[in-house]
């Protein structure tokens, strides 16, 4: 375990780095030509200094306040740290919210500056603007600020920037962090300087060696995830504290994020769970078209049968893979596996998923084709990951347990407490809502879940997602939801039931998997409102719902569902940023085919 240094702050590193390892490459981006190119230790310090001189020199002060509304780009990355160098706070911005989102985040904060990615972005905050008194700075990165700020503090002495950095503690807010928000206006996080210290380090302490694809190559990955998340502003300072090669990926989406997989080989990757179903998807679905689907099937039972031999084999309750299982493993892994790997860039063997919960046979089937992704579980409030699965003894469909320096309570009613130096401080300017949740140093996370005889935790729903039945049954969603979701077809499943008879279910469809579907089995292409009424359709997704109800009573069991024509979309304010359900607003939208799963 480590802790956060009595002393500084989060910039502190970039130039102790600088002065102790200048040509190491620290950092790499883009090009105009679509071409990494490297920046090292010292290069990416000269730019901090530069960018943090220009902020002085246009007003920003110790303590103020900056939104970013960005996708995740360097130059996300090169504000933090300058931002930080001067005692200045950044208040992170989804690059999708709404006017009134960024009103009440940038009131909310009491920003007085804001960075934006594009016109778009800088439309929607001056749409506003009226209204924020205090913001006298919008910079736009398309319009390149970076230059016109380094020009604009050029006559200043580095020495300047120094000052206010020494001036800043590991006790200082280093940003604030609006939770997304499923219910109500979304809080913001005082994340202090010490809360990432200790997160990361610890992180990087414990899990170091998996950062690297074999011992003692360049450590490397590529930050795709939001960096409005918590998740991926902890990954951010973590590569640059635990010195790991960082480069930025601005999309999810599958066709921009695979080439730039196989461009810039990370040794390893950080993602929700969505990226790894999609590698996954993508792969079947070609198997499918080439008439591979029984040897791709084959392989995927073979990979999660070896996967599990070795689970068993870590815990002390087998002795591994067998002979015969190993030549089958062995086989697959020149047709199929090989491919997997390579299409996450060919060098990585380890990736830690969090953000949501991701299915056991997934992650069984990822360790069995070579690369193992470490489960964790974290909130905004505990900045990222409070657990996750050591290396060593992976309990796959888990969220592991502490990492270095917390500790886990489940509470008598079974919510889920934490405690450890990474607790954020409190709510901004929230008092009441902080005292709710924090108490003595423990936070209450409103999640629900157990640890079993080994310490391993397994999160079993939220406490405000838990649905009564009218018979007084009560029912986690979770469960059911990421079971159905496990189908190919299925894009998304809500579960409804509160004071209803019986439990039922929306779900909608995956437009790439089901073009894929109706295509290999000659099917004309129809519209959304027609092909939710296909019976062979229908007849797939009875299949996905009753493999969900083996894992429950029958009590607990979907007795009906309803495809839906049309996803659950941010634009339409039935998800958060970070692709949560936002389960009151569904329920509003749907409440005519909700009442419909309930007639006789």
């Amino acid at each position: 375990m480590t802790t956060a240094p009595p002393v500084g702050g989060l910039a502190d590193v970039v130039f102790e780095h600088a002065a102790t390892d200048p040509d190491r490459i620290a950092l790499a981006r883009k090009d105009a030509d679509g071409h990494w190119q490297d920046i090292s230790a010292a290069q990416f310090r000269d730019e901090v200094i530069g960018l943090a001189k220009g902020l002085l020199a246009q007003g920003i002060r110790f303590g103020d306040r900056v939104g970013i509304m960005s996708r995740t780009r360097y130059e996300w990355t090169l504000f933090d740290f300058a931002l930080w160098s001067v005692g200045a706070q950044s208040v992170p911005l989804y690059p999708t919210s709404s006017a009134e989102q960024v009103f009440w985040t940038l009131h909310s904060a009491g920003a007085s500056a804001c960075l934006v990615e594009h016109e778009d972005h800088a439309m929607t905050v001056g749409s506003v603007i009226d209204r924020l008194p205090q913001l006298r700075t919008l910079w736009q990165l398309d319009r390149d600020p970076v230059t016109e700020l380094t020009t604009a503090g050029a006559h200043l002495g580095d020495e300047v920037v120094h000052r206010h950095r020494m001036a800043v503690t590991p006790d200082a807010t280093a940003t604030i962090v609006y939770t997304s928000g499923t219910t109500g206006r979304p809080k913001g996080c005082d994340i202090t300087h010490a809360n990432f210290m200790a997160e990361a380090d610890n992180v990087v302490l414990r899990y170091e060696a998996v950062f690297h694809s074999r011992p003692g190559d360049e450590a490397s990955t590529l930050l795709f995830l939001p960096l409005a998340h918590v998740f991926g502003r902890m990954v951010q300072v973590a590569a640059v504290r635990g010195r790991v090669k960082l480069a930025h990926q601005p999309e999810l989406a599958a066709r921009a994020l695979l080439p730039d997989l196989r461009s810039f080989r990370p040794s390893f990757i950080l993602a929700v769970p969505y990226v790894f179903e999609k590698v996954f998807a993508v792969a079947r679905r070609q198997a499918e078209t080439d008439g591979k689907e029984t040897a791709f099937d084959k392989a995927v039972d073979i990979a999660v049968r070896y996967a599990e031999a070795l689970e068993h084999k870590a815990f002390g309750t087998g002795a591994g893979p067998g002979a015969a299982l190993r030549m089958q493993h062995q086989l697959f892994d020149k047709l199929v596996y090989s491919k997997i790997r390579e299409a996450m860039g060919g060098r990585v063997r380890h990736a830690m998923s969090g953000g949501s919960a991701m299915g056991r046979r997934l992650g069984l089937f990822f360790a069995g084709a070579g690369v193992t992704i470490y489960e964790g579980y974290g909130l905004t409030e505990s900045t990222a990951a409070a657990t996750a699965n050591p290396p060593e003894r992976t309990r796959f469909g888990t969220v592991g347990t502490p990492v270095p320096g917390t500790t886990v309570y489940i509470a008598d009613d079974s919510e889920i407490w934490l405690h450890g130096a990474q607790i954020f401080r409190g709510y901004h300017n929230d008092a009441r809502s902080t005292g709710a949740v924090l108490s003595e140093g423990w936070f209450a996370t409103g999640d629900l879940g157990s640890l079993d005889e080994d310490g391993y935790l397994t999160i079993t729903g939220r406490k405000k997602e838990v649905l009564i039945t009218s018979g007084g049954k009560t029912v986690s969603p979770v469960v059911l939801e990421e079971r159905v979701r496990a189908h190919p077809l299925v894009a998304q499943c809500i579960v409804v039931g509160n004071d209803r008879p019986f439990i039922a279910a929306l779900v909608t469809l995956d437009p790439e998997a089901v073009t894929h579907w109706l295509t290999v089995r000659g099917k004309p292409e129809l519209p959304p409102s027609d092909l939710v009424r296909d019976p062979d359709l229908e007849a797939e997704i009875r299949r996905a719902v009753i493999a969900a109800n083996t894992l429950v009573s029958q009590a607990e069991s979907i007795r009906t569902f309803r495809i839906l024509a049309h996803q659950f979309s941010e634009e339409s304010g039935l998800l958060t940023p970070s692709l949560k359900l936002r389960r009151r607003a569904i329920e509003a939208a749907y409440a005519a085919e909700v009442d419909a799963l309930y007639e006789t």
